[in-house]
């Protein structure tokens, strides 16, 4: 039976552009925000009841880092976005969770979508959407639900670790932006322990009749991987050309070392997807060895009771004249016949190292 898909553009089709809908499936999830804001010398750190208790935080001295999980509350959103300024696209693209990271630049403001990812349960790859807004002195997030890689984070804000409360908001967006990426190591290290594992089972022989849905499987998962990171490369080449103020130059070279290690993930990627495209292969060939395996054990039995069957054949047939019929002892001799006839081809075929 074909695989059930979601059509999650259908949700949006026919609509006026900037219009904010929700296009993910958790249309239940509660609204949950979370506020740290800070300098150096102090942290303030609150979940915040509704949308409007951030308001107060758009002119502040200090750094305010607002993360909102629940993008089924769009009301919220539009109400954040109309105190803020945001453009109606940029509202439209933070609910719409089918968006290729990227970068936008706004008067005021700058746009960030990148995927978060992560395994399930079930050790399927989740892609989730985290979209960022870098102002003057703040950075939203936006999360589709509960649940992110930023607990370092929030305790370098909290116990002032590192440099994170005497930098400015660009610096906030960039430890964030690291810590996904960062994240993405332990997921293409556990799917090449996977491939590396499924590789060697194949070439061991111990691969069960499903081998080929789980190689099929394995693609699937290295092609998530590529559409969700791929594109990132690109934003951190505009953000390494960028010449807005909201993004110091010296913050640039920390945007620099996540080029880096994307250049290092990415690298993996490639590596791991052609160990997938080899993986069908490998298993066709080990397959292809396993039935010449039986043939050659078949053919070789063949090639043993041909000669047989020609004599029992030659002196099985109802003629009264035929020679050595009426030998005494012509049973024994032709048993010692095929007896002699089945241990010299044994010997030939070992010789020939086919056996």
């Amino acid at each position: 039976m074909p695989r059930k898909r979601l059509y999650r553009s259908k949700k949006k089709l026919g609509q006026v552009p900037g219009s904010v809908i929700y296009t993910g499936e958790r249309s239940k999830d509660k609204l949950f925000i979370e506020t740290f804001d800070y300098n150096k010398d102090y942290v303030f750190e609150k979940e915040l009841p509704t949308v409007e208790d951030t308001f107060k935080f758009k002119f502040t001295d200090s750094v305010t880092w607002i993360n909102l999980n629940g993008l089924n509350h769009v009301a919220s959103i539009e109400k954040l976005g109309t105190h803020f300024g945001l453009h109606p696209l940029v509202l439209e693209d933070i609910v719409n969770i089918a968006q290729r990271p990227k970068i936008d630049e706004y008067e005021g403001y700058i746009f960030v979508v990148l995927k978060m990812l992560y395994y399930d349960t079930k050790q399927n790859i989740v892609s989730e959407q985290v979209s960022f807004i870098l102002g003057s002195n703040y950075v939203f997030s936006f999360q589709e639900s509960e649940g992110d890689v930023f607990d370092t984070i929030r305790e370098r804000i909290r116990l002032a670790k590192g440099r994170i409360r005497t930098m400015q908001a660009d610096y906030l967006l960039y430890a964030l932006m690291d810590a996904i990426v960062d994240h993405y190591f332990s997921i293409v290290e556990v799917l090449g322990d996977k491939i590396e594992d499924f590789e060697t089972a194949v070439f061991e022989g111990q691969t069960k009749d499903d081998a080929s849905k789980n190689i099929q499987d394995l693609k699937r998962e290295v092609l998530r991987l590529r559409r969700a990171i791929f594109p990132l490369k690109e934003v951190l080449n505009r953000i390494d050309r960028n010449e807005n103020n909201l993004i110091q130059k010296k913050t640039i070279t920390y945007f620099s070392d996540i080029a880096d290690h994307l250049t290092q993930v990415t690298e993996n990627i490639e590596i791991y997807r052609e160990m997938t495209w080899s993986l069908m292969d490998m298993y066709m060939t080990t397959i292809s060895n396993k039935m010449n395996e039986v043939m050659k054990v078949l053919t070789i039995m063949a090639s043993i009771f041909i000669p047989l069957t020609f004599i029992a054949g030659i002196y099985g047939m109802n003629f009264e004249n035929i020679p050595e019929l009426h030998y005494k002892n012509a049973y024994f001799i032709v048993w010692g016949i095929m007896i002699l006839i089945v241990l010299g081809m044994l010997y030939y075929f070992k010789k020939k190292k086919w056996l």
